[in-house]
């Protein structure tokens, strides 16, 4: 069955199964809509997709597997992925009761805080994104959407007047801070250390542009669906696994985007994001080289989630697209979804972005080659900037080389 209720496009994935006269249903835990997992069908009247699926013996190798069939609707399906499920993994036990929650070991903060706890889901992303410490914000990100899977957050807050206001820039420990790593530095030493603890600030960052577009846009954007904040807090929720105990550059984008929805998804999840389905392979592949693997197992399971990543910004990029566009009374389709896309690689970055591209996981998630290929930015400064430059003392190089300017290759 799909694992989007059709209702609201609220995730499904933590249904409730439950026995119905001569079937079985699946129960969506927002609004307890029940859908008959053979047919798909709902005494509501409504209907979510369902795709006969039978275990056979493959003759060829003796081998039990699995086969589905296609939707009805479409021809030349194929299938693109096939993901092993790890336990290591896997989502975390339903939390316990609010009252017998345990202080958290290095802040001495409850998961859930004791006074004025959040009640919405733009409230638990702002909350996330002012917890310094990456342990408790792994947590609390883990918590939230549990919470939110499972029908406990029944608001989503963003219609609100009152909804909170994200940070600028989200708080870190003073420890953290000073163990940031310098990617330049990474690309040229070989130690597999370095690159790990590269790795983890990253996936801390990650976990919070997850939140931030979620709180930052939320409100912005009043008609976004349910499915929209299901895909971002599954995003939250996979970088929080990603997190081994960036640089700020993936901020640096962020802040350059803040005001715009549409340059967000475009900068943020259709070029920082895909770059890393171009440059995961050869990493994995060295720590495969180097024997190392457990590091193998666990950046596969990240590969395979950043593509899913990438989906989902490409998703609500042509969404948004295809709601300004409409507005203005233009036509639609995918030679205009790729312009505008380039258009805001072209305001928001600098520099060429280069290959080899992964280009069997790009289209997996919906960029086809039009999206990347011949792909450049055209940013230069704004005299604010350059005033802000000088008031902290920096020179027009090093305020360059914060803004988003990654020439990503492999190394030869």
């Amino acid at each position: 069955m799909e694992s989007t209720c059709p209702h609201l496009g609220a995730e499904m994935s933590h249904a409730d199964i439950e026995e119905y006269e001569d079937s079985v249903v699946a129960v969506c835990p927002w609004h307890r809509y029940d859908f008959d997992l053979k047919t798909g069908k709902s005494e509501t009247g409504l209907q979510t997709c369902t795709y006969p699926v039978s275990v056979e013996t493959d003759p060829a190798d003796g081998v039990d597997k699995v086969y589905m069939e296609p939707p009805k609707d479409g021809s030349n399906w194929r299938v693109v992925e096939l993901r092993p499920v790890s336990e290591e993994f896997a989502d975390p036990p339903p939390p316990p009761d609010v009252k017998e929650l345990p202080e958290h070991k290095s802040t001495d903060e409850p998961v859930v805080p004791t006074e004025n706890p959040p009640k919405t889901l733009i409230e638990w992303a702002v909350l996330i994104l002012n917890t310094p410490n990456p342990t408790l914000k792994v947590e609390r990100t883990r918590y939230a959407v549990q919470a939110w899977r499972t029908g406990k957050i029944t608001s989503i807050g963003n219609k609100s007047a009152s909804a909170p206001i994200p940070p600028d820039v989200p708080t870190r420990e003073s420890q953290y801070k000073r163990n940031m790593v310098d990617p330049g530095k990474v690309m040229r030493r070989k130690n597999r250390a370095v690159m790990l603890h590269a790795l983890a600030n990253i996936e801390q960052w990650a976990i919070d542009l997850a939140w931030d577009i979620i709180a930052r846009f939320g409100p912005m954007h009043r008609d976004l669906p349910p499915a929209f904040f299901s895909d971002f807090t599954k995003m939250a929720l996979d970088e929080s696994k990603h997190f081994m105990p960036v640089h700020a550059s993936l901020w640096d984008s962020a802040s350059l985007t803040s005001e715009s929805f549409r340059s967000r998804l475009a900068i943020i999840h259709l070029v920082h994001e895909a770059r890393g389905l171009d440059v995961n392979p050869a990493t994995i592949e060295r720590f495969r080289k180097a024997g190392d693997s457990e590091t193998v197992d666990v950046m596969e399971i990240i590969h395979a989630d950043e593509v899913t990543h990438v989906t989902a910004g490409h998703r609500w990029f042509v969404w948004i697209c295809e709601k300004e566009m409409k507005v203005k009374g233009g036509s639609v389709g995918n030679a205009e979804i790729v312009k505008a896309f380039r258009e805001e690689v072209k305001r928001y970055w600098r520099g060429e972005i280069k290959g080899p591209f992964n280009a069997e996981d790009r289209e997996k998630a919906g960029l086809s080659p039009e999206f990347y290929e011949d792909l450049r930015g055209e940013m230069v400064f704004e005299p604010e900037g350059l005033e802000k430059a000088k008031s902290k003392n920096q020179s027009v190089e090093e305020v360059n080389q914060n803004l988003a300017k990654m020439n990503i290759e492999y190394e030869s």
